[in-house]
């Protein structure tokens, strides 16, 4: 159970919250204080009658503003973020103390040593990495960055040290040891290489706000880094456009890339399409994840996958590997993960539609798309770049937006973002009826649209029955293919499946119409 506590920043605050918790003999296992104006409380799952009544008797503390339930504290994000990226990285990693004793060492380093953890802890390093005297640097008056050539036994590296300093007061620093960092001499190569060649990956990233140029550059710096990557953001932002990015600036790019879509694969056929299947020791089918092989998988609305298909994800975010269905034999593939979702995950864990630790290993990284009505200085240059390119594409003469039109533009709330910009302009352009010469609102036939109130046609002629029909028939016609049985369908949607039948039946659609 985890508590956010938003309140004024007071001296004792956080000693009356605790006495309110004392009170009902609950036991408080940790608290996060990082965030000023915030407390995070972490205790024992208590039954929902008792949260019920302690709830409202924290927010009586004095400064308490509110206190809601959380799915996961600062310091736990933070820390199985570190545990993830640090086990991903490729360079061994090391921590010392202030005597030069390893106090950390990553799966990388232990791999260059042979060794196990156990066998290494509390041990100087000095002992298996010759070429540099670690412990002599760290008794040094001024302890400074250093770079060096060492080698463990037959094999080189380029270690990079950066001494650990704490600060002590405004003027002086602590030395609390240091940070180790082995890179092999491919690794090196390949780092150097990155920086002699121009990548193309986001090049073709249109990005004139200031708020998705931030994001890009958020995004550049974790295309480089091998760790799981979140992508969040509203349907239609460009969320797949931005992983193909990533993927193109990374060490992989020369590898698949390989986008799926969770929610388009029913739940019965999840596993088969993502891990491939065995039948009688005798491969059936090869999954994406093995397609991928050395690249990247974009797993696009990941929150739509299906519990046994979670489970084997997080097995492979753990130890790198996974079973074919039916199969025996674990399967490496070395691959990155990069998520998109447009759900709060975080939310869906509480709900219990989302496992807790999947989230944990798939939010190492991560950024957030905002949406086009966010930045609208975006809106112009896009649509004039999809103007261009859909009018050398048909050849149409439509070369310029009319004063009316621009202003529509930047006016309209936009809630398919990028997508239904673009999807207007194609519209627009290939139907041109070779009267005007410039884009208008006309062209345009966008639905009038209200933020909260939704999309209403002006022009709509028939009863609401009608309209209810053929809302339905669409919908149908549009789901069927990804469930294509009455039972899946019906699940899908919440219903019967003998009212799905019938429906199915009432607009004649069946699996070689739809």
């Amino acid at each position: 159970m985890r508590l956010e506590v938003t309140c004024l920043d007071r001296v004792g605050v956080a000693k009356d919250i605790l006495t309110v918790l004392e009170r009902y003999s609950i036991n408080l296992v940790s608290i996060d204080a990082m965030t000023k104006g915030r407390l995070y409380l972490q205790f024992a799952e208590v039954p929902f009658d008792i949260l019920k009544e302690l709830m409202p008797q924290i927010r009586k503390v004095e400064s308490v503003h509110d206190v809601r339930t959380v799915a996961i504290m600062p310091s736990e994000q933070e820390r199985y973020a570190l545990k993830t990226l640090l086990k991903t990285l490729p360079d061994g990693v090391f921590s010392l103390d202030a005597k030069g004793a390893i106090r950390f060492v990553n799966e990388s380093a232990l791999f260059m040593l042979g060794m196990q953890e156990h066998e290494v802890l509390d041990e100087s390093l000095n002992h298996w990495v010759q070429g540099f005297n670690f412990s002599r640097w760290l008794g040094e008056s001024q302890v400074h960055g250093q770079t060096a050539r060492v080698h463990i036994g037959n094999d080189e590296y380029l270690a990079e040290m950066l001494p650990i300093e704490l600060p002590e007061d405004e003027q002086h620093s602590l030395l609390a040891g240091a940070v180790i960092t082995l890179k092999t001499p491919d690794r090196v190569g390949k780092q150097f290489n990155a920086l002699q060649r121009r990548y193309k990956g986001f090049e073709n990233v249109l990005a004139v706000s200031d708020k998705l140029q931030d994001v890009v550059k958020q995004a550049q710096r974790m295309a480089q880094l091998d760790a799981p990557l979140l992508i969040t953001g509203e349907t239609g932002t460009g969320k797949e456009m931005m992983a193909r990015a990533c993927h193109d600036a990374s060490m992989r790019r020369e590898k698949p890339f390989v986008a799926i879509n969770c929610a388009a694969i029913p739940d019965s056929a999840v596993e088969e399409e993502l891990f491939g299947y065995v039948t009688n020791g005798k491969l059936m089918k090869h999954g994406f994840f093995e397609e991928a092989k050395g690249g990247t998988v974009f797993l696009d609305e990941v929150a739509e996958m299906s519990n046994a298909a979670q489970i084997k994800l997080l097995r492979l975010l753990q130890d790198g590997s996974f079973r074919r269905v039916g199969g025996e034999d674990d399967i490496r593939p070395d691959i990155r993960i990069i998520c998109s979702t447009q759900e709060n995950l975080a939310k869906r864990c509480q709900e219990g539609k989302f496992r807790e630790d999947l989230y944990y290993r798939i939010h190492v990284l991560c950024f957030h798309l905002p949406a086009l009505r966010e930045r609208r200085s975006d809106i112009m240059p896009l649509a004039e770049m999809f103007l261009e390119h859909y009018s050398q594409q048909l050849s149409c003469p439509i070369k310029r937006i009319s004063t009316k039109c621009r202003n529509f533009l930047l006016a309209y709330a936009w809630p398919g973002n990028v997508r239904q910009l673009k999807n207007a302009i194609f519209r627009a352009v290939s139907m041109w009826d070779g009267v005007a010469n410039e884009l208008t609102i006309e062209q345009l036939r966008l639905p009038s649209y209200e933020e909260g109130q939704g999309y209403f046609e002006g022009d709509f002629d028939g009863s609401l029955d009608q309209a209810m029909k053929k809302f339905e028939s669409s919908l149908l016609r549009r789901l069927y293919p990804s469930y294509p049985s009455t039972r899946q369908l019906a699940k899908k949607l919440g219903v019967s499946h003998t009212a799905i039948a019938n429906k199915l039946r009432e607009y004649g659609i069946n699996k070689a119409k739809s």
